[in-house]
């Protein structure tokens, strides 16, 4: 709608060009102000305006605001448009008339960051920030709901963003998000802003390369409801007072929050859903206590998980090493709800073992392994366990990532394959292993697969790490291949062509993906 609003006005416009600007000159006073966009795409002033921000115009009556092309609507209606609308295409807009104008210096989302300003990558500190300076001269600092500041350049002065800050965080603001480059003297986020209208009024905060220090006094924030922290000097107390005062709050995010040891999540989080903890080095425990926590994500060093109070976790994330023998020996005490499963490792040091416990409500199931870092060439036919514990499992996923193929080959082995005729799994429908290498315990899981899944329907075996192809995403060249799995590719089709499509039934619809022939040609 804001769209179509806007390019009926310009067409209006450019149809009565001459006698807008005929009539332009005695309807505008000298000391009015009009915001334009310069050719490089930065906002300006042409004059200072006489007007108070808010004031009604010559040419509004009844509440409503009517253009120099003539179309007449309620104020209101404007200023939702405006509100709808980026805040390049916003000031863009203001030029058609003083009437939007006025709503523009009123527009609810300020937006600063190098696309929305018009500046490259190259631009440095004073030219970011005249740009922003100027652009909350002209307007009214009323009626802000979104203030978002991304700046990649350094800033030597943070004095800036303290102003910036004081001028856009005023009663009724409900999301602030404030993400700086590696600052040094890191910018402290001020707290005291925060007054009781303020603190009640905001829904989503998110801060970056900052610090950020809330005590008690900083009182509940009843209706924040997404808490992001990147790159964030906060400790763990202070991120335990805060919490305990979100009683709404339904996602939290901390990324790279070094400071943190000991992360709890009070009960008084009762709407909280989501939690993501990545690669916070020092995070030792994990607890929560969150009734309805449904989905949790980690990254980093293995630590003590407990979230036995939140049974209701349904999708689960996790990243580190060892982490697929613990995902199999631990993870169903923990989530024993589970239903979407990712795990990625970069040193799996013990194979996945056999075990009674199960994982009753697992459906889809992905298992990421970085098999550059292995110092032992790992089971693959361990994975087994998996599909044994996991009675309804539909889909399975397993990417293998590999400079070169380490393990023993089932070219080169002179053993038999191992079988395991004892277990079927009558709801796997889906598998794809991306990687797919001539390993012989690879080639026994797949057979096994294949084997014992009544209800299999799709397998798609991918010798490319899963790499973009040109076919498929339109580009000119496929993405990089390195020459290990050039190398490996051939050897990894006649493992497939020799020892698993012949026991393929007729209704499972195989998909084997090599590398381009057009790209790769000679590659191997």
């Amino acid at each position: 709608m804001a769209l179509l609003a806007l390019n009926r006005l310009i067409s209006i416009r450019r149809e009565r060009r001459r006698r807008r600007n005929k009539a332009r000159s005695k309807r505008f006073p000298l000391g009015l102000s009009a915001l334009h966009l310069s050719e490089g795409g930065s906002i300006t002033k042409s004059v200072r305006r006489k007007y108070s921000p808010c004031q009604q115009d010559d040419d509004s009556q009844g509440g409503k605001m009517m253009t120099n092309s003539g179309v007449t609507l309620p104020e209101d209606i404007w200023s939702y448009i405006l509100s709808l609308m980026p805040m390049r295409d916003a000031a863009r807009a203001a030029c058609l008339s003083r009437a939007i104008l006025r709503s523009w210096r009123c527009h609810p989302n300020l937006t600063f960051n190098e696309d929305a300003l018009g500046l490259n990558d190259n631009a440095c500190e004073t030219d970011f920030t005249s740009k922003v300076d100027h652009i909350l001269k002209n307007h009214s600092g009323i009626g802000v709901k979104r203030f978002k500041l991304s700046v990649h350049c350094k800033l030597d002065n943070c004095d800036y963003v303290d102003s910036w800050l004081q001028f856009a965080i005023t009663p009724g603001i409900e999301e602030i998000t404030v993400m700086l480059s590696g600052n040094k003297p890191q910018f402290n986020f001020p707290c005291s802003l925060f007054s009781d209208k303020i603190a009640y009024s905001i829904r989503c905060l998110e801060l970056g390369n900052c610090a950020f220090h809330p005590t008690i006094e900083l009182g509940p924030l009843r209706n924040l409801k997404r808490l992001h922290l990147s790159c964030v000097r906060i400790s763990g107390d202070e991120l335990a007072c805060l919490l305990s005062n979100s009683f709404v709050l339904e996602q939290l995010e901390l990324k790279y929050c070094k400071k943190i040891v000991s992360l709890k999540m009070p009960c008084v989080l009762q709407q909280l859903n989501c939690l993501n903890v990545l690669e916070c080095k020092r995070v030792q425990v994990i607890e929560s206590k969150a009734p309805n926590l449904s989905s949790f994500s980690f990254s980093g060093n293995k630590v003590k998980l407990s979230l036995v109070e939140s049974s209701q976790v349904k999708n689960l994330y996790m990243c580190s090493s060892n982490i697929i023998c613990y995902a199999r020996s631990d993870l169903p005490s923990i989530v024993p709800n589970v239903e979407t499963l990712a795990v990625a490792s970069h040193c799996e040091m013990v194979d996945t073992p056999m075990l009674p416990t199960k994982l009753l409500y697992l459906k889809h199931l992905t298992i990421s392994l970085f098999a550059w870092t292995f110092s032992r060439a790992y089971d693959y036919f361990s994975l087994v366990s998996f599909f044994d514990a996991s009675p309804l499992l539909e889909v399975f996923v397993l990417d293998i990532y590999q400079e070169s193929m380490e393990h023993e080959s089932i070219f080169e082995s002179s053993s038999h394959l191992r079988q395991m005729p004892e277990y079927h799994h009558e709801h796997l429908k889906s598998v794809t292993i991306s990687g797919f290498c001539s390993a012989k315990s690879l080639v026994e899981l797949t057979c096994h697969i294949v084997e014992n899944t009544t209800s299999l329907e799709r397998l798609e075996l991918d010798t490319t790490h899963g790499n973009a192809r040109c076919s498929e995403d339109s580009s000119d060249e496929c993405f990089p291949v390195s020459q290990g799995v050039l190398t490996e590719s051939p050897r990894a089709v006649l493992a497939i062509r020799g020892y698993i499509e012949g026991k393929i039934p007729t209704n499972v619809k195989l998909n084997v993906l090599e590398p381009c022939s057009r790209c790769h040609a000679g590659g191997g």
